[in-house]
């Protein structure tokens, strides 16, 4: 029996994702630190795959802590996943950009992201691969994309003509991705008919909002799903 996709933000860039079959997809964990995470919802939930999409630590803040509680396997570049094996994690599937594999019955793509990708271990700054994003596809054949933390790219018009992404996960906050102007754009070349807005209003200097994405895409059939932090959608 098939239940709907359900979407809960636990605001910034981290999100649960359960798919109609019932796997739960957490992508880019990070409650503790996280201002915008209501304190109910501290603690890692319930996972049965974790997506990474670059090292931050706004990003893996609580990847280690969420893998160990779930066991569940680590999908993030390369050189994230020997770092996180040298952490003692080992339930990791290492991937790079342009290749896929099947995880947790999920075929997962990874792509490119225009970004940065450290953490600052025991005070040295350690390079963790270059960030990414990655394109799931559902059992009931929808898709998803989840761009990462990213500026607008050409490419993101290959994304939309090779994988045909039916929701959007796109930053919009500015000064450390794209803003919602360029958010918009990402939605035209990507060919999405929905969008969910992340890594905005955690800090003042992520000025990007939702109602300046919708001003901009909703004329145009896009729906913009504005989650508030903690708030589930099907």
């Amino acid at each position: 029996m098939q239940g709907r996709l359900r979407i809960t933000w636990f605001g910034h860039s981290t999100f649960l994702v359960q798919t109609p079959r019932g796997v739960r997809l957490l992508f880019d964990p990070w409650f503790t630190e996280n201002p915008s995470c209501p304190p109910s919802m501290k603690k890692p939930p319930k996972a049965d795959l974790i997506l990474v999409s670059h090292g931050h630590s706004d990003h893996i803040g609580d990847l280690i802590g969420a893998a160990r509680e779930n066991g569940a396997p680590v999908v993030a570049a390369f050189e994230l996943c020997d770092w996180l094996g040298r952490k003692g994690l080992a339930n990791l599937a290492p991937m790079n950009k342009g290749g896929s594999q099947t995880v947790a019955g999920l075929r997962i793509t990874m792509t490119d992201a225009r970004h940065s990708s450290s953490c600052v271990d025991n005070g040295q700054v350690v390079y963790l691969g270059e960030p990414a994003g990655f394109v799931v596809r559902l059992e009931d054949g929808v898709t998803l994309y989840y761009a990462g933390d990213t500026s607008l790219f050409g490419d993101m018009r290959l994304i939309g003509e090779m994988y045909k992404p039916d929701i959007a996960f796109l930053p919009i906050g500015d000064r450390f991705t794209m803003d919602a102007a360029a958010a918009a754009r990402a939605c035209e070349l990507l060919g999405v008919r929905q969008v969910v807005p992340m890594h905005w209003g955690t800090f003042p200097m992520l000025t990007g909002t939702p109602a300046q994405l919708k001003a901009l895409v909703e004329p145009r059939g896009v729906q913009v799903l504005e989650l508030k932090p903690g708030e589930t959608a099907e």
